[in-house]
């Protein structure tokens, strides 16, 4: 969809006038059905000048188009400013310019990342090449006119305010401005010579509108580059009940893309049991036979981290555009997608965006959006007040929605050894079920508890050097200073001396698989999902064993922490209900911290007393003796539907 068109002497006629904000207001709001931000009309008002000085200095001709406010399809993204014609060539060519209003950039030590002030603050954006290239590709990749036709998409971006231009153009960002070069204040002639090597002649062949009205289906390029970068990759073959979801989910879909009636499957598996492995290979087969297919998770690091292992470099690829994030959909088409395929369904939400003020449900916004839905999940790995994620959660948007519902479970475990009796034990020892598991004895999975979280430290540290697959992880009792304060530690134990920093720094959704962040402690918000081969897990004050039962408390989490946010608002309206629903929150976090490594899980908690009773759970022992004086606080049913 675009907002505005006009060729390139209607344009300059509607600024000259001062009418071009008020143009292309009135065309936003008939067609996207809402009202403009005021920022956004100013940012109008502000850039179509510039644009249109640049064009007139260009020389483009007049009956070149002008396209503002490009809805790319697949997306809730829009480009700024396309400038259609011929190049010397006689091709068709589209220029798409990413305007910002930014005064100052700097530069961050994330790939593609700047950061600049914006909404009243100093955040990091996205680097306004890589925006450019990004959405180049897209079009690339999925319009079906601009593939068959070999229409040629010219990415560039432009910051007509900003005068320094030495971090933005930093030789770190070279791979993304060698794709779409960057233009400052000062680079107006170059900015204009760029304009007049793509756009020497108008858009005689209607550019604009074929591009429009092109067919989405994935580009020849995008199959035969994800085929490749599958094969061969060992990480990603599938075992056993793998294959036979993958098979099931394929089977499916084709049924949806045959009879057009919705399916929704969903896949129930704990910890280790393969569920991102089937995700992968189905996001890879899909696109291979042309449907539109997106991975979809909550959490940003498995979208980076498998990202990365499938593409084997840190760097932003363009294939970054098939992962998305769980609240993409709120404004998605009615079965605009073929398959939508979501990791770590239990981690949904209801309300979508920064201030949980968009959308209805995000579960009903995917299974509407889509012909497919594919939902992997383990509601044990719930681990927010906000997770809403649950089978019967699913099974009543599916059936509102009139879709077919299928349901399987993944059962082998690829993690901890290949050990079920390691994960019941950890159920049984964190009291969140009672298992026959009551010690490890006869299980060959290295787990041991330390006194000392250094000498914890040192062994992960030693492993880790073995093959750079061993991390510490914490509950999140610790605030994070060192965002503000490089230099500050935010995990410290001073009765040993001990300080580490978190991981949200440098290197954020990719901590796991960086090789130097063994340095750094991660949290739950960067390794669910995602498995290792040794994790050293630190508890924190938030769960504590007193008499042999397991006590949680979530004013012991750190002020920061998101996890439990709304939890003292709860706690005065329904004290029970915040009770039950932290408890388990906290278990599952150390749950699903407790069971990242395939190989071997070491323990220290920050309480003496807890130490002890892990100490004591490792040993053959009389389960009776271990039984807790209290009867285990059980999670409500209707707990899940509360948010």
């Amino acid at each position: 969809m675009i907002i505005y068109t006009a060729t390139k002497s209607q344009f300059t006629t509607d600024v000259f006038a001062n009418q071009i904000e008020q143009k292309i207001m009135a065309a936003f709001e008939q067609r996207a059905k809402r009202k403009p931000p005021p920022a956004e009309i100013q940012s109008w008002r502000n850039s179509m000048q510039y644009m249109s000085n640049l064009v007139l200095g260009a020389q483009v001709p007049d009956d070149a188009g002008v396209a503002i406010e490009y809805g790319i399809p697949l997306t809730s993204k829009r480009i700024d400013f396309i400038l259609t014609g011929q190049n010397i060539d006689q091709q068709d060519t589209a220029v798409i310019v990413e305007l910002k209003q930014w005064s100052k950039v700097s530069k961050t030590h994330k790939d593609g990342v700047v950061s600049t002030f914006v909404g009243g603050g100093q955040r990091e954006q996205a680097h306004p090449s890589y925006q450019a290239w990004t959405y180049a590709a897209l079009i690339q990749d999925f319009n079906q006119t601009v593939q068959e036709d070999q229409i040629r998409l010219a990415p560039c971006a432009y910051l007509h305010n900003c005068l320094n231009d030495q971090e933005l153009k930093d030789g770190f960002y070279d791979p993304h401005i060698s794709k779409a070069p960057v233009f400052v204040r000062d680079d107006v002639g170059a900015l204009q010579a760029f304009i007049q090597k793509h756009i020497r002649t108008g858009d005689r062949n209607r550019l604009l509108y074929r591009i429009d009205a092109g067919k989405l289906k994935p580009s020849k390029s995008l199959i035969d580059h994800l085929s490749s970068l599958l094969q061969g990759n060992r990480e990603f073959q599938l075992i056993d009940d793998q294959k036979l979801v993958y098979e099931t989910a394929l089977d499916l879909a084709t049924k949806a893309q045959e009879n057009e009636r919705k399916q929704v499957l969903i896949v129930e598996g704990g910890p280790g049991t393969g569920k991102s492995v089937v995700a992968i290979n189905l996001l890879v087969e899909t696109t291979k036979r042309q449907w539109l297919s997106h991975y979809v998770s909550k959490n940003a690091a498995p979208r980076a981290v498998f990202e990365s292992r499938l593409t084997g470099t840190f760097k932003k690829t363009h294939i970054g555009n098939l992962f998305k994030g769980s609240g993409a959909y709120t404004e998605a088409p009615l079965n605009g997608m073929d398959v939508l395929i979501v990791d770590e369904a239990h981690r949904l939400n209801e309300k979508s965006g920064l201030y949980r003020n968009l959308g209805e449900n995000q579960i009903k916004e995917i299974i509407q959006s889509a012909k497919t839905a594919v939902f992997f999940i383990d509601e044990n790995q719930k681990v927010t007040i906000h997770d809403i994620g649950s089978l019967q959660t699913i099974r009543e948007w599916a059936e509102n929605a009139g879709a077919e519902v299928t349901e399987m479970t993944l059962a082998s475990q690829f993690r901890c050894n290949g050990s079920d009796g390691y994960l019941a034990w950890v159920d049984d020892v964190l009291q969140i079920r009672e298992t026959a598991n009551t010690d490890l004895s006869g299980i060959d999975y290295d787990c041991q508890v330390f006194d000392d979280p250094n000498i914890m430290r040192q062994a992960i540290e030693d492993l880790n050097a073995r093959n750079g697959k061993s991390r510490l992880v914490a509950g999140y009792c610790w605030n994070w200073k060192s965002k503000k304060e490089p230099e500050a530690m935010d995990v410290v134990l001073e009765d040993f001396g001990f300080g580490m920093r978190w991981n949200l720094t440098e290197d954020g959704p990719l901590w796991l698989i960086k090789p130097d962040s063994v340095s750094e402690v991660g949290c739950i918000h960067t390794c669910q999902g995602l498995e290792l081969d040794y994790v050293g897990v630190i508890i924190g004050p938030d769960l504590v064993v007193r008499n042999g039962k397991v006590i949680t408390d979530a004013t012991q989490r750190a002020s920061g922490d998101h996890s439990v946010r709304g939890f003292k608002k709860l706690q005065k309206e329904d004290p029970k209900r915040a009770q039950v629903l932290t408890e388990r929150i906290i278990k599952n976090t150390y749950r699903t911290l407790l069971t990242r490594g395939m190989k071997g899980c070491f323990i220290y908690s920050t309480d003496r007393e807890t130490r002890e009773y892990f100490h004591a759970r490792l040993q053959t022992c009389d389960p009776e003796a271990l039984k807790p004086e209290v009867p285990i606080l059980k999670v409500a049913e209707d707990t899940d539907s509360y948010s």
